[in-house]
């Protein structure tokens, strides 16, 4: 047998050699993601917003603006545009990994959308595949929010009025989810005044269902929900969850604020369907238990909780 701290050694060197092959492998993943993203948000932006001058916020929604009066492409313009983007935000944010990762989202946009302008036509026998306009603008935002969910779950960033959020909110303070309102909400009322207002509010559509996708993209469908049980019987409730509901109890001595009575806090996680099943087991043993059942969108680690995703 190998001495104990040499075992421990060569288990080291070995995590050593797979390190940086498992290191390549998750920066390769990741930017095989946001090229991802950002050709399902590059189509859904040809497919969606440009055939009807939906200008959902943002730079794109800008160089639809500029298309208008132009005839300049927009992949081109949005590429322009980015760029003092770019380097005011390697100056003042100073991460050069947001760098790199909106400069290949905002290479691969800009090329795809305008491929996809001038080849989609052609390609498809019906060009745009819908004349329902609110139908366009509901799908034009889950196909952007979709793309840009998969781009922030790589760990990336899509280029445009994200950097220019994020400088303002660290200046000044401000919350970024405001910041991007006040951005994008002056791209939208410009767009007003040009297309007119009906187009207006539905670019405001479009932009809302886009925020929902991203967030479904970035965590999913919420399946897990956590347990707080307050109990003077706590052994028999424990007992029952365990043999009901075959979830794990976490449980600590509390304190009341206003009482100063002595009580037992129970913890869990649960799936989803599973909310009536406690509810069942904790009210049979304890009627009185002050149950609070909350929401979470992933729980992992330990045997417990490894399914609960």
């Amino acid at each position: 047998m190998w001495p104990m701290g040499f075992c421990d050694m060569r288990k080291w060197d070995v995590y050593k050699g797979l390190a940086p092959q498992m290191e390549l492998k998750r920066f390769l993943r990741q930017q095989g993601l946001i090229i991802f993203g950002s050709l399902v948000t590059a189509l859904g932006y040809s497919l969606f917003q440009v055939p009807f001058d939906i200008t959902a916020g943002g730079l794109s929604g800008l160089a639809i603006i500029i298309n208008h009066y132009t005839g300049w492409w927009e992949g081109v313009l949005f590429f322009v545009m980015n760029i003092p983007l770019l380097v005011l935000g390697f100056y003042q944010l100073g991460r050069w990994r947001l760098i790199a990762s909106s400069s290949l989202a905002l290479l691969v946009f800009s090329a795809a959308t305008d491929f996809f302008n001038h080849h989609l036509p052609s390609l498809l026998d019906t060009y745009p595949i819908t004349d329902n306009i609110l139908m366009a603008a509901l799908y034009a935002g889950v196909t952007f929010g979709l793309g840009n969910g998969l781009i922030f779950r790589a760990g990336g960033s899509f280029p445009g009025t994200t950097i220019l959020g994020r400088i303002i909110q660290r200046k000044t303070g401000i919350p970024l989810s405001q910041t991007f309102l006040y951005t994008d909400a002056g791209i939208v009322l410009t767009a007003g005044i040009v297309f007119g207002w009906e187009l207006a509010l539905l670019a405001l559509i479009s932009l809302f269902f886009s925020g929902l996708a991203a967030d479904f993209m970035l965590e999913g469908t919420s399946q897990v929900r956590t347990a707080m049980i307050i109990t003077d019987h706590p052994n028999e409730v424990r007992k029952s969850l365990m043999e009901d509901v075959h979830r794990g109890i976490s449980q600590w001595e509390i304190q009341g604020g206003y009482t100063g009575a002595q009580r037992t806090m129970l913890y869990c996680t649960i799936y989803r369907s599973q909310v009536q099943d406690l509810k069942y087991a904790v009210s049979s043993v304890d009627p009185k238990a002050f149950t609070v059942i909350g929401v979470a969108q992933q729980a992992f680690g330990g045997t417990s909780f490894s399914k609960l995703k």
